[in-house]
């Protein structure tokens, strides 16, 4: 199998300025192609940083991948150090200068000498375009191993890997075939899950393997089959997939996904059915996770972020005398509003929240991470009271998670698979 390594350059990245996704997001492309990645590491803008990591790199694997430090900045070195480090003479690209050109022009902007200067290339390097950008990717080839360097922009790389693995393929000869296959649960802890399925985990052939990624009040068991023989690891993992099913189904929420909004859109789209959301302490999150999806407008109508009592009483029409008697943050007032959104938007299905995120705010009667969770239909109402003692925006990650989940239960009682 190929090994891989990624190296993502950038000082920005070092003092947290920036999120490091390039690392993640190339991991998930190359491992779908049947890529090993070996290790990835985050290095500064310093020449004896990148050449030492290079050294290493090109020791253990068999490619090296490398984002950032491309741009036509003084602190972009990338460029001239990796044509120093292959001993190879930079020069203007004329395809690359008139791509440049163009892409100004495009723009109305002036096409300066620092522009020009994307157009300079390694002479000893096989040019990758950037189909979005200025600046181009570079392939050089070495003792029969491949290093690529791509711009540090995460779209622009993005669209850059595609031709990227294409060259691997060729290059390599690739032809190993890693397979995934996740599945949610919720409702069920880690050790309880690993229990459950001991037996089964055991019994697994040797080139598959099983992965517990707990996140947000789910568990997403992830099977990975990885096998260079000539075997249909499709059947094989739809099987197996099956069996854990089959064991566990009281806590199966679905396939392949990273949020349990995407579960909960697919359901509401099967049924042809409708959803509003009310969000108290969830600040809108809840809607966020929903709109998130491609197709949420067939089946989300909207919602309502009923942060202040008054808003909750003359938008939802939650009764005054119940805030009053109750307090916002109980079973009854998440009760009126999730009646309340359903009744004002005409849906279906409704979801509302009301709780304490905290720092402050919180009683002895009600500490801060209380909250309570109403979910409505036609048929029934639910409403259940949960705690979670965390930071302020991990509350609100977990609150929305359990409302999602709490929404997909009924849905799933009311209309079993």
């Amino acid at each position: 199998m190929v090994q891989v390594e990624i190296i993502n350059i950038g000082d920005e990245l070092l003092i947290g300025q920036v999120v490091n996704t390039n690392a993640s997001q190339m991991a998930q492309k190359l491992n779908s192609y049947g890529f090993n990645v070996l290790a990835t590491s985050v290095i500064g803008d310093n020449k004896n940083q990148i050449r030492e990591s290079l050294d290493i790199a090109l020791k253990r694997a068999d490619c090296v991948l490398i984002t950032g430090g491309l741009g036509p900045t003084k602190d972009d070195i990338t460029k001239k150090i990796l044509a120093e480090y292959f001993n190879s003479d930079l020069i203007i690209n004329t395809e690359v200068e008139e791509h440049v050109k163009s892409y100004f022009t495009r723009k109305q902007l002036p096409f300066t000498e620092t522009n020009r200067a994307q157009a300079l290339v390694p002479e000893k390097c096989k040019v990758i375009f950037n189909p979005v950008g200025t600046a181009p990717g570079m392939c050089f080839e070495k003792n029969g191993k491949l290093i690529v360097s791509m711009p540090g922009v995460p779209f622009e790389m993005r669209l850059m890997m595609d031709r990227v693995i294409e060259i691997m393929q060729t290059f390599f000869n690739q032809h190993t075939k890693i397979l995934h296959k996740t599945l949610l649960y919720a409702n069920i802890g880690e050790s309880f899950l690993s229990d459950m399925i001991c037996d089964f985990e055991d019994n697994l052939p040797d080139y598959i393997s099983l992965a517990y990624l707990p996140k947000s009040n789910t568990i997403r068991l992830r099977l990975t089959a990885k096998t260079d023989e000539d075997i249909d690891l499709e059947t094989i993992l739809d099987e197996k997939s099956k069996q854990l099913i089959a064991l566990t189904k009281n806590y199966f929420m679905g396939f392949e996904i990273d949020n349990v909004a995407t579960i909960l859109g697919e359901r509401l789209k099967s049924l042809n059915k409708t959803l509003s959301v009310a969000e108290s302490c969830s600040g809108g999150y809840i809607s966020h996770l929903i709109t998130a999806n491609a197709g949420a407008s067939q089946y989300y109508k909207g919602g309502v972020t009923a942060y202040a009592n008054q808003t909750k009483e003359n938008i939802l029409g939650v009764e005054k005398d119940v805030l009053l008697k109750f307090g916002a943050v109980s079973k009854e007032v998440a009760e009126q509003m999730s009646e309340g959104v359903k009744k004002a938007l005409n849906t279906d299905y409704s979801i509302a929240t009301t709780g304490i995120a905290g720092p402050e705010g919180g009683s002895e009667e009600k500490p801060v991470g209380t909250v309570w969770i109403s979910v409505a239909s036609d048929k029934n109402k639910v409403a259940e009271k949960y705690f979670f003692p965390t930071t302020r925006d991990n509350f609100i990650e977990r609150v929305s998670n359990q409302a999602l989940l709490m929404l997909i239960k009924l849905i799933n009682e009311e209309n079993p698979i």
